[in-house]
C-alpha cells in the first residue's frame, strides 16, 4: 500500500486539528457489514430468528418502489423490543470474535501512519454505536460517529435516532465535530467505499475510495479521487 506522501503528513497545529475519518463496513472491515455479522451472531444464540428476519424483509418491501436497503438503515426491527442490557452485553464479545480479527491489514497500517503524523482518528459509520464502542476501544480510537438506537423502558424501539450517519447525516455530524474540535477539513483525510460516503469524501482535502461498491468506482473517476483495495 502506498504510504502517506510527504505533503500529506502535515502535523496538527496548535490552532487546528487534522483528522482521518474512517468508514468501517467494507472499508476497515472488508466484506459483510458488521450488522449482518451481528445478526448471525445473535441468531446462533437464539436471540433473533425467522420472525425478526421476516419483519425486516417485510418492512423493506413496504417501502418500495424502489427496493432499497436504506429503510433498514433507519429502523432496526430485529432489535425492537429487545432488552438493551442483553444486547449490549454481547457487543464486546462480538467485536473481539467477529470484527477485530477481520479488519483490513492495509486499513490498520494506514491508521498507524495517521497516528505517527499526529492526526486524530475518527470512526464514521452507519453501524450501531454499541458495536463500534468496543471496537474503538480495541483500536484505541477516542472518537466515534455511529448510529444510536432509541430506547424506551430499557428496551430498544428499533428506531435510529437522527441524524442517521449516512450520506447527508455524515456531513451534519462531521461538520458539528469540526466546529467543536477546530478541525481543518481541508488538510484532513477520509476513507469510504459507497455512495453513502460521497458527502464524507467531498468534505476533506484528501479523500480515498476503498473497496468501491454500488457504482462508487465511477463516482471516484468523475471526482478524480484515488481508489484502493484493502483486504
Amino acid at each position: 500500500m502506498t504510504p502517506l506522501s510527504a505533503p500529506h503528513v502535515s502535523r496538527t497545529s496548535q490552532h487546528t486539528a487534522i483528522v482521518a475519518l474512517f468508514d468501517v463496513d467494507n472499508t476497515l472491515l472488508p466484506g459483510q457489514a458488521s450488522e449482518v455479522r451481528f445478526f448471525r451472531f445473535l441468531w446462533r444464540r437464539g436471540l433473533v430468528g425467522w420472525r425478526e428476519l421476516w419483519e425486516s424483509a417485510e418492512w423493506m418491501l413496504r417501502q418500495a418502489p424502489p427496493v432499497s436497503l436504506h429503510p433498514l438503515r433507519k429502523r432496526k426491527l430485529y432489535l425492537a423490543g429487545k432488552a438493551v442490557a442483553d444486547i449490549e452485553s454481547l457487543a464486546e464479545e462480538f467485536c473481539r470474535a467477529e470484527i477485530f480479527p477481520r479488519l483490513s491489514a492495509q486499513g490498520l497500517s494506514r491508521m498507524d501512519e495517521h497516528r505517527r503524523a499526529g492526526h486524530q482518528i475518527v470512526l464514521v459509520t452507519g453501524s450501531l454505536d454499541f458495536l463500534m464502542a468496543p471496537l474503538a476501544a480495541l483500536l484505541e480510537v477516542s472518537a466515534v460517529l455511529a448510529a444510536k438506537l432509541e430506547q424506551q423502558h430499557r428496551l430498544f424501539t428499533g428506531q435510529v435516532c437522527a441524524p442517521l450517519p449516512y450520506g447527508p447525516g455524515k456531513r451534519e455530524l462531521i461538520s458539528q465535530l469540526a466546529q467543536e474540535s477546530r478541525i481543518d477539513l481541508a488538510q484532513s483525510f477520509a476513507y469510504g467505499d459507497s455512495p453513502g460516503d460521497v458527502e464524507l469524501l467531498h468534505m476533506v482535502g484528501h479523500p480515498l475510495v476503498v473497496n468501491p461498491i454500488r457504482g462508487m468506482a465511477s463516482i471516484a473517476r468523475r471526482n478524480g479521487w484515488p481508489v484502493a483495495i484493502w483486504k
